[in-house]
């Protein structure tokens, strides 16, 4: 599975998974009674997410008397991981580092997050380029506009 393409999940369908997450193994009921509470859906809603997921493979269910029992067909870290990547690959090379700025200066972040980027920072800074290198394609890229700079195609 390793080059298999992973789906994509949307907002909604995100919020259901972080109650999957979370809870490991749960019911529609328990999934509907969280999602009432944050996002004020109604179970029918909640239950043709849950729907999508399973068609997704993003979630396994298991029949446990009358009711079901859904569980995280994916973890956590790898959906992340599949989001970070997505990002990147559909943003220039060039905007990266404009875009981890901008959601940095977004997050409410702790001192210990903080102290964490700071290292990361400090090794990255090692291996650092002196300048990135645009990936973009002739018409679509808008390295000059964006960034002003002329990419070298």
């Amino acid at each position: 599975m390793p080059n298999e393409e992973k789906p994509e999940i949307t907002d909604s369908e995100w919020e259901v998974m972080r109650v999957v997450w979370a809870l490991e193994e749960v019911t529609s009921k328990e999934i509907s009674q969280v999602l009432q509470e944050k996002m004020d859906w109604k179970p029918a809603t909640t239950k043709t997410f849950i729907g999508r997921l399973v068609k997704k493979g993003m979630l396994q269910t298991e029949k446990s008397g009358n009711r079901f029992i859904y569980t995280a067909a994916v973890s956590e870290e790898d959906s992340l991981n599949t989001l970070k990547a997505g990002l990147f690959h559909h943003i220039c090379s060039r905007a990266v580092g404009k875009t981890i700025a901008d959601l940095i200066g977004e997050a409410t972040l702790s001192h210990d997050d903080i102290a964490m980027m700071e290292e990361v920072l400090r090794n990255k800074k090692k291996d650092a380029v002196a300048e990135v290198v645009c990936n973009c394609v002739p018409g679509q890229c808008t390295c000059k506009k964006e960034h002003g700079m002329n990419c070298r195609h």
